[in-house]
Formats: C-alpha cells, sequence, structure tokens
C-alpha cells in the first residue's frame, strides 16, 4: 500500500532511520520484545535487540541525540510558558513571611482599604466569590492558604478561577501565598473569608 508505505517512511525518517531498520522494528514488537515491553520506542528496541555491537552503538548514539532533541524543545518551550505566565500573572512571588512581620502575620495590605480575600485549592465556592469581585470591580489581594508557596499552584487557580491577567498587570487584584496570616489574624470560620481593615480590626464582610 503506497500510502502506508509513505507514512512508515516518515516515521522511519523521524527517528534517522532506514525503511528497513523500521520495518525490523515492527517485527520485533510483534515478537516476544513487544509482549515484555508495549510501546517500546525505536531507538530502545532495536539497541536491546542490536545483532553485534556496531549496531548497538548506532542505536545508542542515535538515542542520546534523539534525548538531547526532545530535552531541548521541552525546555525552549517551558521558558517560553515561565515567560508568557511572568507576563501575564507578575506578582506571584511569594510574599514576605510571617517570621518578618512579627508576632502576628497581617494581610501586606493592612490600612490601604482593600479586601483581602483568603482562598485555598480545589475550593469552587473561592472561586465563585472572586470571580464575584472581580465583577464588581473591587480592588483585592488573593491570599492562598496552604500553597507551600508554590507559585505554580496559585498560577493554575488564578487560571481555574477565571481571574483576568490584565487586572493583575494593572495590580486590580494581587495573587499572593498566604504565609500564615489567616491563622495569624485567629478569624476561623470556612473560606473564602473575604475580609477588611476596620479601626484597626479585620473583619469579615
Amino acid at each position: 500500500d503506497s500510502q502506508s508505505l509513505s507514512s512508515d517512511e516518515m516515521l522511519a525518517r523521524d527517528w534517522n532511520l532506514s525503511p528497513q531498520e523500521w520495518q525490523r522494528y515492527q517485527t520485533l514488537m510483534q515478537s516476544s520484545r513487544g509482549v515484555y515491553s508495549p510501546g517500546l520506542d525505536p531507538l530502545t528496541a532495536l539497541g536491546i535487540e542490536a545483532r553485534n555491537d556496531e549496531e548497538r552503538r548506532r542505536y545508542a548514539e542515535l538515542q542520546v541525540k534523539a534525548e538531547a532533541q526532545r530535552t531541548a524543545k521541552e525546555l525552549a518551550y517551558q521558558r517560553a510558558y515561565d515567560d508568557a505566565f511572568k507576563r501575564l500573572y507578575p506578582n506571584l512571588m511569594p510574599i514576605a513571611s510571617s517570621e518578618s512581620q512579627g508576632a502576628i502575620a497581617r494581610p501586606a495590605n493592612q490600612g490601604n482599604g482593600r479586601l483581602a480575600v483568603f482562598v485555598k485549592d480545589d475550593c469552587p465556592e473561592c472561586s465563585v466569590r472572586v470571580k464575584a469581585l472581580q465583577a464588581q470591580k473591587q480592588p483585592f489581594d488573593v491570599y492562598m492558604v496552604g500553597s507551600q508557596n508554590d507559585d505554580e499552584r496559585i498560577r493554575n487557580w488564578a487560571i481555574v478561577s477565571g481571574i483576568d491577567p490584565a487586572n493583575v498587570r494593572t495590580r486590580q487584584i494581587t495573587l499572593n501565598h498566604d504565609g500564615g496570616r489567616w491563622l495569624g489574624l485567629s478569624l476561623g470560620g470556612e473560606l473564602p473569608a473575604v475580609v477588611r481593615e476596620v479601626n484597626g480590626q479585620w473583619l469579615r464582610q
């Protein structure tokens, strides 16, 4: 079949193999090797089942090169991904730890009139509350409880919760690690918690 031959040739070329080597790989995967190691990539399969040292060296070198190319591509994409997040969510660095702010940790917005919104992961109600505040054009600071200083966790939560990156860029909304602040306020109750400082006291809104 000319179409399948063309497809096989393209697959062989992707792995820097000749059509004959690709055919041998397919044959190997239909044998006991395919039963022992289903889904094995061509270079590994051919290398394991090499018929002599020269073949074994050839497939090992091809695999090292292929792995290097794959890793380079993945690293390049990861860098692009990280750069995109820095542009879209620039306020993701961990905030000051509670130890640096005295015995009782306070939200960083103390005295500026902004709302502090305490949320946690896997909390649909938290996302609903934040969306509502965003729709009301309220400026607020999000503090994720239990984030373990994991920026990626806050990033994912912000996306799932529908936070507009433009609001983060303009600091209408900031994204922060809780850093013990929620416990420090001793307000209790379930999350989400929307609080504001009133006459020196933090109160739920």
